[in-house]
């Protein structure tokens, strides 16, 4: 089509210089002159249409308006097949922008339907979104800064406001009555220039009632077992005594004591002494066990921790021929904690293992401090002794749990808590004669 008109155009120019000169045609002329400014015109308005199809086009595609469509008639077919190459661009993002809606509506579907809370915010506090079980838990319809969530507990929006991405907090909160105890975990994302703070909440109020009921009975019967064994044989003999001094009728002092009833009233008191003694002894340990001084960290270096337990225990280990080995890696690895504290964990580890592994053909302990990553340390007590059973794993924390006839079972629970005030903790894995290892974790 412009190819055309071009020749078009040249040839009125032609005719027209011809006319130009020829006399008595000066009306024709100017027709002529008229016309070819009409067809250039025409031609200018014609290729200027590409230019304004463009332009709407690209203000289309900014304004995502994928509703619009192209379409021309008599135009040639080069503008049919630009307007045919537009609306398939168009259709194309409208494809897209389909199937990000539904991948976004699958997403908000899922978020809105845990059970975790969930809430996103930007760094100045401004709230994206929430999802239902954050309205449930909070019994709350909107929240649009983080600041609002001051009229459900103070400490709350505190929190959430500082929170450190990959950081996990527990909080008490008290709400309408409620007691809830949250789990807060969080995370940071980047969209559209902006930081987002992703938290999830989790009430585990409920999980640990009954984990800590669960705890109190097992140490309940541990005290009652412990302390049954002791009161069942004082009851006992101090009713032979009774009987042996009092006279059960005349609720008097005998007179017809004789040695033999002396000697056996003096045996029986000399066991209810014992087992009285034995019995204050069993509660000293355990108020030890309420009254661990609060850890004083200091900056050292984990093989110094090694060097004084293997100096402390190397007699035991040459005694039984063991084959014990300290390790740290990296070399001049550095731990902050309380060293007297971690060392008395160690050397308990160390010492429940010399036990294990006294019935082993070659009998090994390996003792490992490794990087576990960034500010975080292991230091593990391995052995190839007797194991522990599997219904054992699990009540080998509880205070004075112990399957050893020697033991007074409060050692791990030490551990445990020496672990949990250094906000840590300790875990062990057991393959009954292959290896058990005790870890734990800074």
């Amino acid at each position: 089509m412009v190819v055309s008109r071009v020749v078009l155009i040249m040839l009125s120019v032609v005719v027209l210089l011809m006319l130009v000169d020829r006399p008595g045609f000066l009306i024709s002329s100017f027709i002529l002159a008229l016309l070819i400014i009409l067809q250039v015109a025409s031609l200018v308005r014609y290729v200027e249409r590409t230019n304004r199809k463009l332009s709407v086009f690209f203000e289309t595609i900014r304004h995502s308006d994928f509703t619009s469509t192209f379409a021309d008639k008599g135009l040639g077919k080069s503008f049919d097949d630009l307007n045919k190459a537009f609306n398939e661009v168009i259709a194309e993002f409208q494809k897209t922008r389909a199937a990000k809606e539904e991948h976004f509506n699958y997403l908000q579907t899922v978020v809105q339907h845990v059970n975790n809370a969930i809430i996103v915010y930007k760094k100045d506090g401004s709230v994206n979104m929430m999802n239902n079980a954050f309205k449930r838990m909070f019994r709350i319809s909107n929240v649009r800064f983080i600041d609002e969530l001051k009229k459900v507990d103070d400490n709350l929006a505190e929190k959430l406001l500082h929170i450190k991405a990959g950081e996990s907090e527990l909080m008490k909160v008290f709400h309408d009555n409620e007691l809830m105890q949250l789990s807060i975990r969080a995370t940071e994302f980047r969209m559209q220039g902006d930081d987002y703070v992703l938290v999830s909440l989790q009430n585990i109020h409920t999980e640990l009632e009954a984990k800590e009921m669960d705890s109190w009975q097992k140490l309940i019967r541990v005290l009652t077992h412990e302390i049954m064994n002791s009161i069942t044989p004082i009851v006992s003999l101090s009713s032979t005594v009774k009987g042996l001094l009092i006279d059960e009728e005349s609720v008097h002092l005998r007179q017809d004591i004789d040695e033999d009833d002396v000697e056996s009233a003096q045996s029986a008191l000399n066991t209810i002494e014992r087992r009285s003694q034995g019995l204050l002894n069993f509660v000293q340990v355990y108020r030890n066990l309420t009254r661990i001084p609060k850890p004083s960290f200091r900056h050292f270096e984990v093989q110094q921790l090694f060097d004084n337990v293997e100096q402390l225990l190397q007699p035991k280990i040459e005694v039984q021929q063991i084959q014990c080995v300290y390790k740290v890696l990296p070399p001049g690895l550095m731990l902050t904690a309380d060293p007297d504290l971690i060392e008395q964990v160690l050397i308990n580890l160390v010492i429940n293992s010399i036990h294990a592994v006294k019935e082993a053909e070659t009998p090994k302990i390996q003792v490992l401090g490794t990087e576990a990553g960034p500010n975080h340390i292991n230091i593990s007590v391995s052995d190839n002794g007797h194991g522990i059973k599997p219904d054992n794993l699990e009540q080998i924390f509880v205070p004075f749990f112990t399957s050893k006839k020697e033991g007074s079972g409060i050692g791990l629970s030490l551990a445990r808590e020496i672990m949990r005030l250094h906000k840590g903790n300790i875990t062990v894995k057991s393959k009954p004669h292959h290896e058990t290892k005790f870890t734990l974790h800074f």
